[in-house]
Protein backbone atom coordinates (compact mmCIF):
# COMPACT_ATOMS: atom_id res chain seq x y z
CA UNK A 1 0.00 0.00 0.00
CA UNK A 2 1.55 3.19 -0.84
CA UNK A 3 -0.01 6.63 0.53
CA UNK A 4 0.52 10.15 -0.69
CA UNK A 5 -0.03 12.84 1.59
CA UNK A 6 -0.42 16.37 0.43
CA UNK A 7 -2.40 19.94 1.01
CA UNK A 8 0.46 21.16 3.56
CA UNK A 9 1.73 25.00 3.19
CA UNK A 10 1.96 28.33 5.38
CA UNK A 11 -1.00 29.82 6.56
CA UNK A 12 -1.38 32.07 9.73
CA UNK A 13 -3.26 31.76 12.77
CA UNK A 14 -6.29 31.09 13.13
CA UNK A 15 -6.53 29.81 8.76
CA UNK A 16 -7.83 26.77 7.54
CA UNK A 17 -5.89 23.85 5.65
CA UNK A 18 -7.53 20.84 4.12
CA UNK A 19 -4.68 17.78 3.85
CA UNK A 20 -5.33 14.61 1.49
CA UNK A 21 -4.12 11.48 1.63
CA UNK A 22 -4.32 9.44 -1.31
CA UNK A 23 -4.45 5.24 -1.20
CA UNK A 24 -2.94 3.07 -4.00
CA UNK A 25 -1.79 -0.80 -4.34
CA UNK A 26 -4.00 -2.30 -1.46
CA UNK A 27 -8.24 -2.55 -0.23
CA UNK A 28 -8.06 1.10 1.13
CA UNK A 29 -12.15 0.67 2.22
CA UNK A 30 -10.73 -1.94 5.01
CA UNK A 31 -8.39 0.26 6.72
CA UNK A 32 -9.01 2.34 9.58
CA UNK A 33 -7.43 5.13 8.67
CA UNK A 34 -5.07 7.86 11.20
CA UNK A 35 -3.06 11.20 11.06
CA UNK A 36 -0.41 11.80 12.87
CA UNK A 37 1.92 14.89 13.25
CA UNK A 38 5.39 15.54 14.46
CA UNK A 39 6.45 18.80 15.39
CA UNK A 40 9.69 19.96 15.68
CA UNK A 41 11.76 18.73 18.38
CA UNK A 42 8.72 16.69 19.35
CA UNK A 43 8.27 13.13 19.24
CA UNK A 44 5.05 12.13 16.70
CA UNK A 45 1.66 12.09 17.72
CA UNK A 46 -1.93 11.07 17.19
CA UNK A 47 -4.06 13.89 15.70
CA UNK A 48 -7.34 12.16 14.51
CA UNK A 49 -8.51 8.53 13.15
CA UNK A 50 -11.56 7.10 10.94
CA UNK A 51 -12.50 3.45 10.86
CA UNK A 52 -13.17 1.90 7.56
CA UNK A 53 -16.55 3.11 6.94
CA UNK A 54 -15.91 6.10 8.84
CA UNK A 55 -18.40 5.26 11.66
CA UNK A 56 -16.06 5.98 14.02
CA UNK A 57 -13.55 9.23 14.70
CA UNK A 58 -11.59 9.99 17.64
CA UNK A 59 -9.27 13.00 18.01
CA UNK A 60 -6.79 13.82 20.21
CA UNK A 61 -7.89 16.63 22.94
CA UNK A 62 -5.73 19.48 21.04
CA UNK A 63 -7.53 19.08 18.06
CA UNK A 64 -11.06 18.77 19.04
CA UNK A 65 -13.55 21.24 17.53
CA UNK A 66 -10.95 22.56 14.86
CA UNK A 67 -10.32 19.39 12.72
CA UNK A 68 -12.49 16.97 11.05
CA UNK A 69 -11.45 13.62 9.85
CA UNK A 70 -13.28 12.49 6.75
CA UNK A 71 -12.46 9.58 4.09
CA UNK A 72 -14.03 8.98 0.63
CA UNK A 73 -13.57 5.38 -0.43
CA UNK A 74 -15.25 5.75 -3.97
CA UNK A 75 -11.90 7.45 -4.00
CA UNK A 76 -9.55 5.68 -1.94
CA UNK A 77 -8.92 9.28 0.14
CA UNK A 78 -9.06 10.44 3.95
CA UNK A 79 -8.89 14.05 4.78
CA UNK A 80 -8.04 16.04 7.70
CA UNK A 81 -10.17 19.43 7.84
CA UNK A 82 -8.46 21.54 9.90
CA UNK A 83 -9.61 25.04 11.28
CA UNK A 84 -9.11 27.67 13.58
CA UNK A 85 -4.97 26.70 13.26
CA UNK A 86 -2.65 27.54 15.85
CA UNK A 87 1.20 28.36 15.81
CA UNK A 88 1.84 25.01 17.94
CA UNK A 89 -0.47 22.70 14.99
CA UNK A 90 3.10 23.36 13.28
CA UNK A 91 4.37 20.14 12.07
CA UNK A 92 4.38 17.53 9.65
CA UNK A 93 1.48 15.25 9.13
CA UNK A 94 1.59 11.71 8.24
CA UNK A 95 -1.42 9.85 7.01
CA UNK A 96 -1.20 5.88 8.00
CA UNK A 97 -3.70 2.93 7.40
CA UNK A 98 -4.26 0.27 10.10
CA UNK A 99 -5.19 -3.13 8.53
CA UNK A 100 -7.20 -3.71 11.88
CA UNK A 101 -10.88 -3.52 11.16
CA UNK A 102 -13.13 -2.57 13.61
CA UNK A 103 -11.34 0.08 15.94
CA UNK A 104 -9.76 3.44 15.47
CA UNK A 105 -6.07 3.11 17.28
CA UNK A 106 -4.07 6.22 18.84
CA UNK A 107 -0.74 4.45 18.85
CA UNK A 108 1.46 4.84 15.95
CA UNK A 109 3.03 0.94 15.93
CA UNK A 110 -0.49 -0.18 15.13
CA UNK A 111 -0.27 1.17 11.93
CA UNK A 112 1.10 -0.96 9.23
CA UNK A 113 1.64 1.71 6.34
CA UNK A 114 2.37 5.29 6.13
CA UNK A 115 2.91 8.48 4.02
CA UNK A 116 5.79 10.48 3.05
CA UNK A 117 4.23 13.59 5.65
CA UNK A 118 3.26 17.18 4.38
CA UNK A 119 4.69 20.08 6.11
CA UNK A 120 1.95 22.70 7.90
CA UNK A 121 3.64 25.59 9.02
CA UNK A 122 1.38 28.09 11.28
CA UNK A 123 2.71 31.92 11.68
CA UNK A 124 1.77 34.05 14.30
Amino acid sequence: VQLQASGGGSVQAGGSLRLSCAASGGTFRTYAMGWFRRAPGEEREFVAGISWAGGMKTYADSVKGRFTISRDNAKNTVYLQMNILKPEDTAVFYCAADRTRGVVRSASYTYDYWGQGTLVTVSS
